[in-house]
C-alpha cells in the first residue's frame, strides 16, 4: 500500500466510525481514535463510544487510545502526540496499515502535520518579567519568535505569557525536540448535509439520554470526579452536570446542548475545511451512500 495511514474525519453524527470499522474488517487493519474525550474510562454514552460498532460482522476490530485515563484528569495534546506514535509504530511493526478515526482536528492535524511538542515545564522568571507588559506589547513580543496564523495564542495575558514560556523553551532546547516522523495518509473526509447531521444530532441526544446518559454522569460524579472538572470536558458533561446539581433545569439542559452540539458539529466542519486550506487533500464521501459503496470509493483510492 503506498500509504503510512488512512485516516477517516467527519463531524459528529456522521458515521464515520461505523465506516472506519467496516473498512478496518475489508484490509485487516486497527483503529486509532482521535476523539479527545473518548480517552476517559466510564464517559462512555456521552462520548459516544458506541464500542459495538467496533464488532463487524462477528469480528472484533482492535481500537486503540479509547479508556485510557481517567475522569477527572486533563489528558493533553503532547500526550495524544506520544500516544499515538507509539500504537502507530506497533501497528505498522506488524505490517498493518493502521486507520485513524475521529472528530478532533487538533489531534488529526497534530500527528498528520508533526507537530513538535514537548511538555514545556514553567520559567517563573520569564513569567514575573512578562506580567508588566500589556497584551498588545506582549502580542508584538510573540511576533518576534513566529508567524501568527490565529488569534488563540493571544486572547488573555496569561495565553501570550504561556505562548511566549514555550517558544523561548523551544528557542533554548531546539536539540533536544524530537522529531515527529513524516506520516504519508491518505484522508478521507465524510461529508454529511447541514439538515440531515443536524436531524440525526437531535435524534442521536434524545437516544443517549434514554439510555441513561444522566445516570452515567451522576455515576462519575458520586465516584469523586467534581463538578468543576467534569464541566471542563463541555457539551454532555458541561450540560448534564449542570442539570444534575441544579444549575439547570431538564428542558433548559436538553435544549442548550442540542444548540451546543449543533455548534460543535459546525465548527468541526470549519476546521476540516481550514485543514484543506492548509495544505491537506481531503477525499470526501457522501454519508448517505451505503457503506459498501463507500468501501468501495475508498479502495479506489488505495
Amino acid at each position: 500500500m503506498k500509504y503510512d495511514l488512512i485516516t477517516i474525519l467527519g463531524p459528529t453524527a456522521s458515521g464515520k466510525t461505523t465506516l472506519a470499522a467496516h473498512l478496518a474488517k475489508c484490509i485487516k487493519s486497527e483503529i486509532i481514535s482521535a476523539d479527545s474525550r473518548q480517552v476517559y474510562r466510564s464517559m462512555d454514552i456521552g462520548t459516544g463510544k458506541d464500542l459495538s460498532d467496533y464488532c463487524v460482522d462477528g469480528v472484533t476490530i482492535p481500537y486503540h487510545l479509547i479508556d485510557i485515563v481517567d475522569p477527572g484528569y486533563k489528558y493533553n495534546l503532547f500526550e495524544y502526540q506520544r500516544d499515538f506514535l507509539q500504537v502507530y509504530n506497533h501497528i505498522r511493526q506488524k505490517g498493518i496499515t493502521p486507520i485513524l478515526c475521529g472528530g478532533t482536528g487538533l489531534y488529526i492535524e497534530s500527528v498528520l502535520k508533526g507537530y513538535k511538542l514537548v511538555p514545556v515545564p514553567e520559567n517563573p522568571l520569564l513569567r514575573s518579567d512578562l506580567e508588566q507588559y500589556s497584551l498588545d506589547e506582549l502580542t508584538e513580543k510573540l511576533k518576534q519568535y513566529k508567524q501568527l496564523h490565529n488569534t488563540t495564542d493571544v486572547d488573555t495575558k496569561k495565553r501570550a505569557i504561556r505562548a511566549i514560556e514555550i517558544e523561548e523553551y523551544y528557542l533554548k532546547h531546539k536539540a533536544d525536540i524530537p522529531e515527529f516522523p513524516s506520516i504519508n495518509s491518505l484522508i478521507i473526509g465524510v461529508d454529511i448535509e447541514r439538515d440531515f447531521r443536524r436531524d440525526k444530532i437531535s435524534k442521536r441526544l434524545r437516544s443517549r439520554l434514554d439510555e441513561g446518559m444522566v445516570d452515567e454522569v451522576k455515576s462519575i460524579l458520586n465516584s469523586g470526579v467534581s463538578p468543576e472538572d467534569l464541566i471542563y470536558y463541555g457539551l454532555e458533561y458541561k450540560y448534564l452536570t449542570n442539570y444534575v446539581i441544579g444549575n439547570i433545569s431538564y428542558d433548559e439542559m436538553v435544549t442548550e446542548l442540542e444548540i451546543a452540539i449543533h455548534q460543535f458539529a459546525k465548527r468541526q466542519m470549519t476546521w476540516f475545511r481550514g485543514m484543506e486550506r492548509r495544505g491537506f487533500s481531503i477525499e470526501w464521501v457522501d454519508a448517505t451512500l451505503s457503506i459498501d459503496a463507500k468501501i468501495e470509493k475508498i479502495l479506489s483510492f488505495l
